[in-house]
């Protein structure tokens, strides 16, 4: 993957997040996380509107943002909040698409608020066991050892 170019486009809608180790998801009072991303432009550069949506004691939240991306093929990516939260920001890679059967595996950098970690994204909320066992073989080959669980919906 590190090589292929990612059209924007492929990345653009709703995409569940199915696995991950991401504290934010794994604590169990925020679940059905999905991220939605729109193809925009910020400040002349082409990249993604991110929102980040979830739900927390039965009411929708977001957090949105903008992903620019770091590099020709569009894999690495650095978000930063909109509003108040346009002092945070955070980089995170596409390590590999699946563009057929619609999953990725995503690794995001430690920043001062979150660990480093991996989600995977899928635009089924519960993809078959068939994409699953790709998925396992996929980050296997990618020597990715974390355990990741599965996000609570």
């Amino acid at each position: 993957m590190a090589n292929e170019k990612i059209n924007l486009q492929a990345l653009e809608g709703k995409w569940h997040i199915i696995l991950s180790n991401f504290p934010m998801w794994l604590k169990g009072d925020k679940t059905n996380p999905t991220f939605n991303y729109k193809v925009a432009e910020r400040d002349g550069v082409m990249g993604l509107a991110d929102e980040v949506k979830y739900t927390q004691n039965g009411r929708t939240k977001s957090i949105n943002g903008f992903d620019k991306p770091l590099n020709t093929e569009n894999t690495s990516f650095e978000w930063r909040g909109n509003g108040l939260l346009s002092l945070l920001s955070s980089k995170w890679q596409v390590l590999y698409l699946d563009t057929t059967e619609n999953w990725a595996i995503i690794y995001f950098e430690k920043t001062l608020f979150t660990p480093k970690g991996y989600d995977v994204i899928c635009r089924e909320k519960q993809p078959n066991g068939l994409i699953m066992r790709k998925i396992e073989e996929k980050m296997s080959e990618l020597r990715i050892n974390e355990k990741l669980k599965k996000i609570v919906r």
